[in-house]
């Protein structure tokens, strides 16, 4: 059974971490596609690269609720394989676009199934024993992100050799062919006891949220969760507009820099998170994990060298312990037959951070950078996440520090 449980955490691993490539291989291309198909250069081009990203997070914010119930009721496995479908459609679109607005057909469509992720995580739930083993799980999802980000990447600066559509191409024939590989070796983690009818009221992704307000802890504890991505989009979602402004990056350099963050996050949540988690325990490593992501944010926004955002991104990464930590503690407050409804809700917020977050961060970033700016401080977007993520730290502690005065009488 140890075994069967062990295989199956991998086969979730080199799931994600084929999903996970297949993004990182249009990165590097992503912006130059978006620029030729607009005709307009690469710098004007970065707007319509954030409305991309929140076409699909808001696609992904309806759907993923739906999905998440989906696979509550028919189980993990076959909502895993047509997530994974409908990302290689996406990028096959997405190769062959003769215009701008066929990229969001793609988007869309990567919304609409683009739950991998977030069916990943309740199987996770579903086979991991208690919450530290949870957490060690959890941590591996991170683990296929970092890894995937240091071979995406650079796999698709050497494609785009081969021409500005290849990097496309190969995202479509990896997400394709971890579907296959799905069909064959991924076993289904959800037993039919444990699965429950499909509720349309369940599946509102409003009414997901709800779902996270249902226990007090839950809601408090989401919001910090909401914080925490949020202010990572200070982060994702305009690096390499800043750092080509900024430090006068080429492409190859901002490629180089996205390797290095994965290779990071993927020592932080495949090994340290492992070692980390188990010695102090979920809350501590909560805190220490959002005061690394404040500290970091504060030295990306008074980095005054290239240099610097590199070694910056040490403290930044190091804060990736908190992730597992705070997942596993909330997934811990729910039964196993809600296990995908909450993993839904929370990939929603995680597509409302997406929707709201590169708009605010990229415009605050192009008005202080701006003539009409009272100030120059091209860094301020990761001031702002720098202070949401001090917020996610006080409401954690709160939330979390209530919890255990609760529970102080019952024990005594």
């Amino acid at each position: 059974m140890q075994t069967a449980k062990k295989s199956a955490i991998g086969f979730i691993f080199i799931t994600l971490l084929i999903d996970v490539m297949g993004w990182g291989l249009i990165i590097p291309v992503m912006a130059d596609l978006i620029a030729k198909l607009k005709g307009i250069p690469v710098n004007q081009a970065s707007p319509y690269g954030a409305l991309l990203l929140s076409v699909f997070a808001i696609t992904q914010f309806v759907f993923a609720p739906v999905i998440g119930n989906l696979s509550d009721k028919y189980g993990r496995r076959p909502v895993l394989l047509l997530s994974l479908f409908g990302f290689g459609v996406d990028y096959i679109i997405l190769a062959l676009a003769p215009a701008y607005g066929w990229l969001f057909v793609g988007r869309v469509i990567a919304g609409i199934t683009g739950a991998s992720f977030t069916t990943a995580s309740a199987y996770i739930a579903d086979v991991s024993t208690d919450e530290t083993t949870k957490a060690k799980n959890f941590g591996m999802i991170g683990a296929a992100f970092g890894l995937g980000f240091v071979l995406g990447p650079a796999l698709g600066a050497l494609l785009s050799t081969w021409g500005i559509r290849a990097p496309f191409y190969a995202a479509a024939a990896l997400c394709l062919l971890n579907c296959l590989y799905g069909y064959f070796f991924l076993p289904e983690s959800l037993s039919k006891e444990h699965r429950r009818a499909f509720d349309w009221k369940r599946a509102n992704p409003f009414g997901s949220l709800k779902f996270l307000t249902s226990h007090p802890e839950i809601g408090g504890l989401a919001f910090s969760f909401f914080l925490i991505y949020f202010a990572g989009q200070a982060v994702q979602g305009n690096w390499n507009f800043f750092t080509v402004y900024r430090f006068h990056w080429s492409n190859r350099m901002v490629g180089f820099s996205l390797t290095a963050v994965g290779v990071l996050v993927g020592a932080v949540q495949g090994g340290l998170t492992r070692v980390i988690i188990p010695r102090i325990g979920n809350e501590k490593s909560i805190y220490l994990g959002l005061s690394l992501y404040t500290l970091g944010l504060i030295l990306f926004a008074f980095a005054t060298q290239g240099w610097m955002m590199f070694a910056f991104l040490v403290p930044y990464c190091l804060g990736g312990i908190c992730g597992p930590s705070l997942q596993s503690v909330i997934s811990g407050h729910v039964p196993a037959n809600q296990q995908g409804e909450l993993q839904g809700a929370l990939t929603g917020l995680m597509s409302l951070t997406t929707f709201i977050g590169p708009l605010i961060m990229n415009s605050t970033f192009a008005f202080f950078t701006s003539d009409k700016a009272p100030f120059y401080f091209p860094g301020i977007h990761f001031l702002i996440g720098a202070v949401c993520m001090l917020l996610s730290v006080i409401i954690a502690h709160r939330v979390l520090g209530r919890e255990k005065k609760e529970l102080r009488p019952e024990s005594a």
